[in-house]
């Protein structure tokens, strides 16, 4: 499950990774998520009748990993999709439905399939900027609504690594020095490409559309993460 030229969701090893015994780490990173969610329940508002999608659920059993479902309302409108097996998100949120894609083609729904689409922390795991534009276009493809969040390339402390600042360097210096620090798998752009507040505008892609809006969110005071909600215009 490797990246290529229109890889939609990458590779999800990097769920599975330890996390080196800093358990506190793993408590502290609960908290933002929570209030992740809280924010797209008062910037979209989502109904009762409302279908969503979840873009990038995780096979782990861990309830943060998969924070929307754990904490989403109306769990049986809920289609959570991602290419790992994460059937067994059925059984533990009766009505919920799991649909596995694959890696490198177009999501099984048909255009505007969904009232709205979810999606946290996953584009930065999908490959380069051709793939994550890719990503981006098929998610409000099938979407008429569209939340998006990504951690932010300025925030002082890449969270996956653990490291401060190295992530500021240009790109080949920052993955040479990952590799020379033995984290090859986040070296890799498959598995790790942060973006920049432009970066993530300049993905895009052109339409006709209600309303764009890219924000921040905060922790500890700092923009931790980029905020991305888009609108499409209703049907004529």
């Amino acid at each position: 499950m490797r990246g290529n030229s229109n890889n939609l969701q990458g590779d999800f090893r990097y769920y599975q990774r330890p996390l080196h015994g800093v358990r506190w780490i793993h408590q502290l990173q609960h908290a933002p998520r929570l209030r992740m969610m809280q924010r797209f329940m008062s910037a979209l508002a989502p109904q009762p009748s409302d279908l969503v999608l979840d873009l990038g659920a995780s096979n782990l059993s861990d309830p943060m990993e998969n924070i929307f479902e754990n904490s989403y309302p109306y769990k049986h409108k809920i289609i959570a999709a991602g290419t790992e097996d994460c059937s067994f998100l059925e059984q533990k949120y009766p009505g919920l439905r799991f649909v596995r894609t694959k890696s490198g083609e177009k999501l099984p729904f048909s255009d505007n399939f969904f009232s709205i689409g979810f999606c946290n922390a996953v584009i930065e795991h999908v490959g380069s900027s051709r793939e994550q534009r890719f990503f981006l276009s098929e998610l409000l493809r099938v979407s008429r609504r569209v939340f998006l969040a990504t951690p932010n390339r300025w925030f002082p402390v890449e969270l996956h690594t653990r490291i401060p600042f190295l992530h500021w360097l240009p790109q080949r210096l920052f993955r040479s020095l990952l590799r020379r620090l033995r984290l090859e798998f986040y070296a890799d752009e498959r598995n790790l490409n942060l973006l920049t507040p432009r970066q993530l505008r300049a993905l895009v892609p052109p339409g006709s559309y209600r309303k764009v809006s890219l924000s921040y969110h905060y922790f500890l005071g700092l923009p931790s993460n980029l905020v991305l909600i888009i609108e499409k215009q209703p049907p004529a």
